[in-house]
């Protein structure tokens, strides 16, 4: 096997960061970004997202196993920011919910982001990273490991892992624990 060097995970983007880019995000992008940081998938997912894979009475839509890297299907349920950057595209296209200029968008994170990152001073985001951001949110929040593991479309819950460490609610109890003893200091080694 060889020794793959594998990208640092980014640190999660200040708000302060999102309302920059969103000034500087061109019109026909900022419903795509709206949406990946609503949902959390990946970009090739929102690119490409139809208005058949969307039941917009349920506020849900799904992903196909033949589209989804782990080849199982996913079910999305879609909250506010989803559905609103969904029916902001209604009447655009006949098929795809994403457009520019009565065409497709395929990819997303091209010319017009780049430079919308540029112009808001942002340096090294990429769209991949919405979903990082998107998951960091959900872990903060509490939504459980399991739950975001399935919204997440992720196999297993090792992946997952790498956000739950930002919720800390479920240890705030324990905290006080170590002021509750003698103050005498612990020796390193107990003899």
């Amino acid at each position: 096997m060889p020794d793959i060097e594998m990208l640092k995970e980014p640190e999660p983007r200040a708000t302060l960061e999102k309302e920059r880019l969103f000034k500087e995000l061109p019109e026909h992008l900022k419903s795509i970004v709206t949406f990946a940081l609503a949902t959390g998938l990946k970009r090739a997912n929102v690119a490409g997202l139809k208005w058949s894979q969307i039941d917009l009475s349920r506020r849900i839509a799904w992903i196909f196993a033949t589209q989804a890297k782990s080849s199982k299907p996913i079910g999305i349920p879609l909250n506010d920011e989803a559905m609103s950057a969904i029916l902001s595209q209604r009447g655009k296209h006949k098929t795809n919910v994403f457009t520019y200029n009565g065409k497709p968008i395929k990819n997303p994170a091209g010319t017009a982001w780049k430079k919308a990152l540029k112009r808001a001073k942002i340096e090294n985001y990429r769209f991949h990273d919405n979903r990082h951001t998107w998951a960091t949110n959900h872990a903060v929040q509490g939504t459980p490991t399991r739950q975001l593991t399935e919204l997440g479309g992720w196999s297993s819950e090792k992946m997952v892992k790498r956000y739950a460490h930002m919720n800390v609610d479920h240890l705030k109890q324990y905290a006080a624990n170590s002021a509750q003893f003698d103050t005498k200091l612990t020796p390193a080694k107990l003899q």
